[in-house]
């Protein structure tokens, strides 16, 4: 078995063992324009699958990548993206351990260990929504919201990702060719079982993100009416001084108390008098 790993699509060394392994144009343009789905596709001598490596960027971001198979009898062709130094470092230990393997079993390791990798990514969601949580339930400020759809945005993708590796491993399951052994069918149900498992994972963090953002909500609409309940106290308590003062500044002759020398305290007096009679009003019916 010979195992041929490329580190740059552009690398002329793809283009030679395209024509030596008569590989598809297509898939060989596949390798070359990235940012592809994953997916198995067959070409009767080899199999050409599509698996996308993700890894954390930042808080919530993920950085997917691609890493190209071609799986042949007797030969086994990787094409990696230049910058995927995760992935270097995957197959160069599988490289170390892969004598006496066959290309399909190579296939699994890489494709099981690719998928080992998405349970640190959904580890660190689990954390980043224990985070989230606690901010919106103590401080709901606007930066939590920026997290939240970052975050969003991160399992939305990551959804994406395992769902299409899902189809990926139950694909080769039931394909039935003979490039892929019988003795690893039960190690393929395996890795369909924790795609299936990492995909339930990502519905209950989306279900607990959306409950964060339904408590950002309640907790700003809350914080909202309070606010518009304290102007209207306010507002409400001055309305007697205001009425007071308002009827004493018309330009009348004969209105109470104008002549007296004591009218200024008692129009003060009669205005702290409605302000007390009206916060007991309100007290009355719990609105203070």
């Amino acid at each position: 078995m010979e195992w041929h790993d490329i580190r740059d699509p552009n690398d002329p060394r793809l283009d030679r063992l395209a024509e030596r392994y008569h590989l598809h144009p297509l898939h060989v343009e596949d390798c070359r324009h990235r940012n592809q789905n994953a997916k198995v596709e067959e070409n009767g001598e080899y199999l050409f699958v599509v698996i996308k490596p993700v890894e954390v960027s930042g808080d919530a971001s993920l950085e997917v990548s691609d890493l190209d198979l071609f799986v042949g009898r007797d030969f086994l062709v990787t094409v990696t993206e230049g910058e995927a130094v995760r992935v270097r470092g995957l197959l160069d230990h599988l490289r170390s351990a892969s004598a006496g393997m066959r290309p399909d079993q190579l296939l699994y390791r890489i494709a099981d260990t690719v998928v080992d990798s998405y349970q640190s990514v959904l580890g660190h969601f689990d954390d980043l929504l224990d985070s989230l949580e606690d901010q919106v339930l103590e401080k709901p400020a606007p930066e939590a919201l920026a997290r939240i759809f970052e975050a969003k945005r991160g399992l939305i993708e990551l959804r994406r990702v395992l769902g299409n590796m899902r189809d990926v491993s139950g694909h080769l399951q039931r394909s039935g060719s003979p490039l892929i052994g019988n003795d690893l069918w039960p190690f393929l149900r395996d890795l369909y079982d924790h795609l299936a498992r990492g995909l339930d994972t990502v519905e209950v963090q989306r279900d607990v993100l959306n409950g964060s953002l339904d408590i950002y909500l309640s907790s700003v609409a809350n914080r909202t009416n309070q606010v518009m309940k304290a102007l209207t106290v306010l507002s409400t308590i001055a309305l007697p001084v205001l009425l007071v003062s308002s009827f004493y500044g018309m330009n009348l002759t004969g209105l109470p108390w104008a002549a007296s020398p004591y009218g200024v305290a008692i129009a003060g007096a009669l205005m702290a008098a409605m302000t007390v009679v009206l916060l007991l009003i309100l007290h009355m019916f719990h609105w203070l």
